[in-house]
C-alpha cells in the first residue's frame, strides 16, 4: 500500500469523532466513508467531517472497495460482530478497546485475521503514545531496576442512570471494560500476563461493576494494585516502582505528556517527548502505527501485539469472574 491510506469509520459516537478529526489532520490519510446503523446518523457525521460517503449499514461500508482500513468505534458489545464483518470482507481492522466482551470473542477475531492474512489491532492508543514508549524503553534498559509494584487507577463519577449503556449488561456495561482496561493494559505492558488475579467490586442493581479494585501477582514477586470506577473521581495516575527508582505519571497516564523519573541517589527528572501536534487528541499515534504496519506488509503491530490483547482480555475475564459480573456471552462454547 502506497500513497494516501483510505479509512472507513464504523460508528458515529464520540471516539469516532475524535479519531476522524485526528486522521483528517494527517497528510497521508483520509476518511473516505462512514457507517452507522441509520442513514441519518451516518449522513450527519459525514456532513460534519466532509466525508464523501455515508452508509446506513455496516455491510455497505465493508463492501466499499475504496476503503483500505476499517476503524471499529462501536461499543465493545458490538466489536466481535463489526470487526468480524470487516475481516470477512477482506478489510484490515483497527478495533476499539476493550477488544471484545471476553477472551473467547477476541480469540475468534485474531484467528479470523490470521486465517485471512489481514492486519488487526486493538486500538490501545496508550501503547502508541511516544511518552509511554519512552517509559518502556527506560524500564527495559534498567533505569529503575527490577519492577516490584505497579499502581494505576482510572475513574470518574457521572450521572449514569439505569438506562445508560454503562449500566447495561447487554452492552458490556460497568467500569472494568470501559476504564479498567487501561490500568490492566498498563500493568501488562510492563509485566506481561499475571499469574494470579484477585478482585473485589461494588455492583449495580443491574449486575455491572461500579467500583472495582484489582490485585495482580506475578511469580517474579511483582504486584499491581489497580482500580477503576464510574462512581468516584480518580486522579488517573500511575506509578512504576522498581528496585532502583520509580516512574510517576501524576495524571492522565493513558495519554500522558510527561512523567517523572526518580533514580536512586539522583534528582527527579521530568521527561517529555516535546509538544504534540496542536489540536489533536493523541489518537493519531495509533492511526500512524496501523498505517506503518500495513504499508510494511505486517499483519499485527509490535507495539500492540495480538497476543498481548488476548492476555489482557483473559485478565478482564478473570476479574469479572472474581467479582460476579456476567454477560450474555459468558458460558457459550
Amino acid at each position: 500500500m502506497s500513497g494516501t491510506v483510505r479509512w472507513g469509520v464504523l460508528a458515529t459516537g464520540g471516539i469516532a469523532a475524535s479519531f476522524t478529526a485526528d486522521v483528517r489532520a494527517m497528510p497521508d490519510a483520509e476518511v473516505v466513508a462512514v457507517a452507522s446503523r441509520t442513514d441519518a446518523s451516518a449522513k450527519a457525521f459525514a456532513d460534519r467531517f466532509g466525508i464523501g460517503r455515508a452508509y446506513g449499514s455496516w455491510a455497505e461500508l465493508v463492501a466499499d472497495d475504496t476503503v483500505d482500513i476499517v476503524y471499529v468505534a462501536t461499543p465493545h458489545s458490538a466489536h466481535r460482530e463489526a470487526a468480524g464483518l470487516a475481516l470477512e470482507a477482506g478489510k484490515h481492522v483497527l478495533c476499539e478497546k476493550a477488544f471484545t466482551l471476553d477472551a473467547r470473542q477476541a480469540a475468534e477475531l485474531v484467528a479470523l485475521a490470521r486465517e485471512r492474512g489481514l492486519f488487526l489491532m486493538e486500538a490501545m492508543w496508550m501503547y502508541c503514545n511516544p511518552v509511554i514508549r519512552r517509559m518502556t524503553e527506560l524500564v527495559r534498559d534498567g533505569a529503575i531496576g527490577e519492577i516490584r509494584t505497579v499502581q494505576a487507577d482510572f475513574g470518574f463519577a457521572g450521572d449514569f442512570g439505569p438506562g445508560h449503556r454503562l449500566r447495561d449488561p447487554a452492552l458490556g456495561g460497568g467500569a472494568l471494560l470501559d476504564l479498567g482496561v487501561y490500568p490492566v493494559s498498563f500493568a501488562q505492558l510492563l509485566l506481561g500476563e499475571p499469574d494470579r488475579v484477585q478482585a473485589d467490586a461494588l455492583l449495580s442493581p443491574e449486575g455491572v461493576d461500579l467500583n472495582t479494585g484489582m490485585l495482580l501477582g506475578w511469580d517474579s514477586g511483582a504486584t499491581a494494585l489497580l482500580s477503576c470506577s464510574i462512581v468516584g473521581h480518580h486522579p488517573t495516575a500511575a506509578t512504576v516502582i522498581g528496585t532502583a527508582g520509580r516512574i510517576d505519571f501524576p495524571h492522565s497516564f493513558f495519554y500522558p505528556e510527561r512523567f517523572v523519573l526518580h533514580r536512586a541517589g539522583a534528582e527527579p527528572e521530568e521527561i517529555t517527548t516535546g509538544p504534540g501536534p496542536r489540536g489533536l487528541t493523541g489518537l493519531q499515534y495509533e492511526a500512524a502505527e496501523v498505517m506503518r504496519a500495513v504499508r510494511a506488509g505486517e499483519r499485527e503491530s509490535p507495539l500492540v501485539p495480538l497476543d498481548g490483547s488476548l492476555a489482557v482480555m483473559r485478565t478482564l475475564d478473570a476479574v469479572r469472574e472474581r467479582v460476579g459480573v456476567r454477560y450474555a456471552v459468558d458460558g457459550r462454547g
